[in-house]
């Protein structure tokens, strides 16, 4: 072949074979690509390399002079990473302000004049690049017009057919036009794609070139789209999914700029490039999807936090023990959060927002609540220090039966007082029972009859004691429960025993009591139910109707109890134990599920222990 022959070969412009690839899946505008959702919704990996907010900023910058370089993925990792910063100093202030003896609900971050800065930066990039979407838009409908013209130039060719050379020359410009005509509207690529194909096989054929050049040609465009080929087969190998997604896209690009093949090889090169092609596209959606499916977890876990911190009723903390308890729940619910990753971004602000809301809340009637304690304990304090007084003035008294029924009546009275302030509740009791004990030992000296009546009682009380210490394990346990329960009543029905020594002996005999209550198996319920039930004639001594009250609110604490069961059982089951923190509150929610089972077994047997001593009062009355 000489050069003159090799100067005047046809280019081929369009492969054949993908005017039937067309039927299969739409072309892909390799340039457009960077655009598409998924990609958008990924940070950049380089963006988080970056550790200072100065330096970010400092990009963002650079992105805000010249974006034309910086992809959507770069700028939303660089936010991404900027908050990142900047929550973690937010978080450092806390603790800090915390560990100065800060209460948390108090906490206010310190101004950040850097993320004032970043927003700004942040609006202008937004601005451009809707600017530039805008003119690209248009650029695209330009370009739609062109290719349209370039069609209908086509159509003239083959209808008016002349010099096959002058004809050819006049082709190949159309061709070099169309290829470096880039984008148009992805609505009309497909279309556009197929009419083009349609009129240049018809082109070729009109022509009907020299089978030795074509056969030339083929051979070349094979060579090329076997490599394109092995090229897309090698990306199903790489690691990073999206940079192999963006390599295809080039590949695809190239493969049809690429003239066709022999007609006979043009269904296998295009179905061997396809297959590649797919092989990459599916790794890239999988990829994707396991993203969103991890993010979509992320936000049910979140979801359930809100529904327990929102669950929590706070009508019924009315104590500092409850308050504290549910405060460390918070806190733990808190960190259960924070080791939680990102959620969907169209929900990552909505949840946020739920959350913070829920803890803001608990804080604030937490605060509120110790407003008021504070002043109630203050007026609690005013009160006792009224009552010492009372006490002081009487202490001196030889009126031993009035002025002991003075004193008592002031100690029942100091029980129903509240708390005081922590740093007073010791020395105001202190003073108050001084001035009490003081009385009563006088007392004491001058009824010397009473002194030999309270050593009896004492006599009385260390045989009882005695006896608990000779019960043996070799009693059988029902009979050493019965025993144990019968010297209790004795030990009740006793009287008082001399001041100096009540509270060793006391000692010793609940020492006792316990070691057999728990080398026999007695529970702490059962315990609990029996100290009730001896207390259940002191209830009906209160008033005729004490016993229906005390069960009425009985009632009332186990529907209470059995809906917080509830809330607990369903919510557990949401919470994974991902983490050791996440393990711990798992561990205590399932702790506080057996609690509140064995509280309200043991709430029934009191209710059932009122209803038979009602049920026996009725039969007497």
């Amino acid at each position: 072949m000489t050069d003159t022959q090799e100067t005047n070969l046809p280019e081929k412009a369009v492969e054949l074979e993908e005017a039937k690839a067309t039927e299969v899946t739409e072309p892909m505008q390799a340039e457009e690509t960077t655009d598409m959702e998924t990609i958008e919704e990924q940070p950049a990996e380089s963006a988080g390399q970056r550790t200072g907010k100065q330096e970010i900023l400092d990009r963002l910058k650079e992105i805000a002079a010249d974006d034309e370089n910086a992809s959507r993925q770069e700028i939303d990792g660089l936010k991404q990473a900027f908050y990142k910063q900047h929550n973690a100093e937010t978080e450092a202030q806390r603790k800090q302000f915390v560990e100065n003896g800060g209460a948390i609900e108090e906490f206010v971050p310190q101004p950040d004049v850097l993320e004032e800065e970043f927003k700004n930066v942040m609006s202008v990039i937004k601005e451009r690049r809707a600017n530039a979407n805008a003119e690209l838009e248009k650029e695209k409908e330009m370009n739609l017009q062109v290719k349209l013209s370039i069609i209908e130039e086509l159509k003239d060719l083959i209808e008016s057919p002349e010099d096959a050379n002058k004809s050819y020359q006049e082709f190949k410009r159309l061709q070099q036009q169309w290829n470096e005509t880039k984008l148009v509207p992805q609505g009309k690529l497909n279309e556009l794609w197929k009419n083009y194909q349609l009129y240049v096989e018809k082109f070729y054929d009109l022509l009907k070139l020299n089978n030795e050049f074509r056969e030339y040609d083929f051979k070349k465009n094979l060579e090329i789209k076997t490599r394109l080929c092995e090229a897309a087969e090698k990306l199903a190998e790489e690691e990073d999914v999206v940079s192999a997604f963006h390599q295809l896209q080039k590949l695809h690009q190239e493969f049809r700029d690429t003239g066709p093949v022999s007609k006979e090889l043009r269904e296998e090169i295009w179905n061997r490039f396809k297959a590649a092609s797919t092989t990459v596209n599916r790794r890239h959606q999988q990829h994707f999807e396991a993203i969103k499916e991890a993010e979509q977890h992320n936000l049910d876990q979140k979801t359930v936090i809100c529904e327990i911190i929102e669950g929590i009723d706070l009508s019924e903390l009315g104590t500092f023990a409850a308050w504290e308890e549910k405060t460390q729940e918070i806190i733990a619910l808190q960190a259960k959060w924070r080791s939680i990753g990102y959620t969907p971004l169209k929900m990552n602000a909505k949840i946020f927002e739920r959350f913070r809301k829920a803890c803001d809340e608990f804080f604030r009637q937490k605060t509120e609540f110790f407003k008021q304690l504070k002043e109630s304990m203050n007026e609690n304090l005013e009160k006792k220090r009224l009552l010492c007084e009372k006490a002081e003035a009487l202490k001196e008294s030889t009126d031993w039966k009035a002025t002991a029924d003075a004193l008592t009546k002031l100690q029942k009275e100091w029980k129903s007082i509240g708390s005081v302030p922590k740093k007073h509740s010791d020395a105001i009791w202190k003073r108050f029972i001084t001035a009490c004990d003081y009385f009563f030992a006088q007392k004491n000296k001058a009824n010397s009859s009473q002194r030999s009546i309270e050593q009896e009682n004492l006599e009385k009380k260390r045989d009882i004691v005695k006896k608990l210490q000779e019960i043996t394990e070799s009693v059988d346990a029902e009979e050493a429960i019965k025993q144990v329960r019968e010297l209790q009543k004795e030990w009740n029905a006793i009287g008082h025993v001399p001041f100096e020594q009540k509270d060793k002996l006391f000692k010793q005999y609940r020492k006792e009591v316990d070691r057999l209550f728990d080398h026999f198996n007695a529970t702490t319920s059962s315990k609990r139910l029996t100290n009730f039930k001896s207390s259940i004639s002191n209830i009906q001594e209160g008033s005729p109707q004490a016993l229906y009250r005390e069960r009425e609110k009985l009632s009332r604490a186990c529907e209470n109890m059995k809906a917080e069961l509830l809330t607990y059982e369903n919510n557990i089951g949401f919470l994974t134990a991902s983490s050791k923190k996440g393990n711990s509150l798992l561990n205590e929610i399932n702790r506080k599920v057996e609690k509140l089972k064995a509280d309200i077994e043991l709430v029934k047997q009191k209710i059932k222990l009122i209803d038979d001593s009602i049920k026996e009062q009725e039969q007497v009355d």
